[in-house]
């Protein structure tokens, strides 16, 4: 199982990929970053997009498996010029964390993006 320093690694390399990290998402404090962030601030971004996986967590409108089904998988924003990509991390226990991901719009795929996002997060959890 990688470290979350080689996962960061690894999705800086996805291609579009301007910034990463990994979140707390009920402190919104980051436990790891890579790359540039928007404004140059990696813990602002990691509170923004806190507010943002707390105000769809605490909404049984976008969790729609049930208790047998998936939880949340991942949200996608996107802004002029950029993708903001989250992907939860779901682990045995109660885990509380996502990855992030901010892209260049113009040279992001961003499908390709959230595939690979998906396996980064799928790495981070012991089989």
């Amino acid at each position: 199982m990688p470290g979350i320093d080689q996962v960061l690694s690894q999705a800086m390399g996805i291609p579009g990929v301007l910034g990463a990290g990994l979140i707390d998402w009920t402190s919104g404090l980051t436990l790891g970053t890579a790359g540039r962030a928007p404004h140059g601030d990696h813990d602002a971004a990691a509170a923004d997009t806190a507010d943002v996986v707390q105000a769809v967590a605490r909404n049984a409108t976008f969790d729609t498996g049930g208790a047998s089904g998936p939880a949340l998988e991942d949200l996608i924003i996107t802004a002029a010029g950029s993708y903001h990509l989250i992907r939860f991390v779901h682990t045995a226990f109660d885990s509380q964390t996502y990855l992030y991901l901010w892209l260049d719009r113009a040279q992001a795929n961003l499908a390709v993006a959230r595939l690979r996002l998906r396996d980064l997060a799928a790495e981070l959890v012991p089989s």
